[in-house]
């Protein structure tokens, strides 16, 4: 049946797509993946692979890596019209994303594009495994028990600040409401968030977390980490503190 389907596809892992998000993909005609440059293959792709046959047809979407807005906003929409032509055209049609479909996800801007400017077009969202819930697995799957949230914990997902000021103050509404702080896109920001967490005594109460389901992943205590330069995918995990009542 012609449609698109946005398909989050998970941090890394294959084995980690829903039964849905492989059915989906498997009955594709047309399985399109965003791409920061076109000659790339784009890392949802990749993840996607052992799922896609060679008889399906690809189509790899520019979603450029910079800052200004309107290279981005005309590469979106270029996206949003080449997804509604193919299935305009009668194909079955996804749109691969990694992690979730709708968090922080490339395919979000697509979604809204579709809305604005073809609005008829139908659209199913199916969402994935995000990095933050697989690292916390995985770390406790290691030996390292460290559930997100409990009881009348809150939970917090969000990009890491850029200054130290900015975290600092995080960092202290935080712990003033028993929230789990789940910080993304850490990369070179480690190399000052390291000392500053270690100042505060909350290195052993943190989690690091690089490339989280491929097979270079690193999962350590933060304390064991480096405050050297890291990969763009890379995440921490800090809980200040923990409910009363445990077993």
């Amino acid at each position: 049946m012609a449609g698109l389907t946005l398909v989050g596809v998970g941090p890394g892992d294959p084995q980690l797509l829903t039964v849905a998000a492989v059915r989906a993909i498997r009955a594709a005609a047309v399985v399109a993946y965003p791409v920061a440059r076109l000659e790339a293959e784009g890392m949802a792709a990749q993840i996607a692979a052992p799922w896609i046959g060679p008889e399906q047809r690809r189509l790899p979407l520019l979603f450029p890596m910079v800052s200004e807005a309107e290279p981005r906003r005309q590469a979106w929409h270029a996206a949003a019209a080449a997804l509604a032509a193919e299935v305009a055209a009668g194909q079955a049609v996804v749109l691969l994303c990694e992690g979730d479909a709708s968090l922080y996800a490339s395919a979000s801007y697509a979604l809204l594009a579709l809305a604005e400017r073809h609005p008829t077009c139908p659209v199913a969202v199916i969402p994935g495994i995000t990095a933050v819930a697989a690292a916390a697995a995985a770390a406790s799957s290691q030996g390292l028990p460290w559930p997100l949230a409990l009881q009348q914990d809150a939970l917090l997902i969000r990009p890491t600040p850029d200054d130290p000021a900015q975290l600092e103050a995080l960092l202290a509404e935080a712990a003033a409401a028993a929230t789990v702080l789940a910080l993304l896109k850490l990369g070179h920001r480690w190399a000052w968030v390291r000392p500053l967490l270690e100042q505060r005594n909350l290195l052993a109460g943190a989690l690091f977390a690089q490339r989280v389901g491929w097979p270079d992943q690193l999962l350590a205590p933060a304390a064991e980490v480096p405050a050297d330069e890291q990969p763009y995918f890379s995440l921490l995990l800090i809980r200040q503190s923990w409910p009363e009542v445990l077993p």
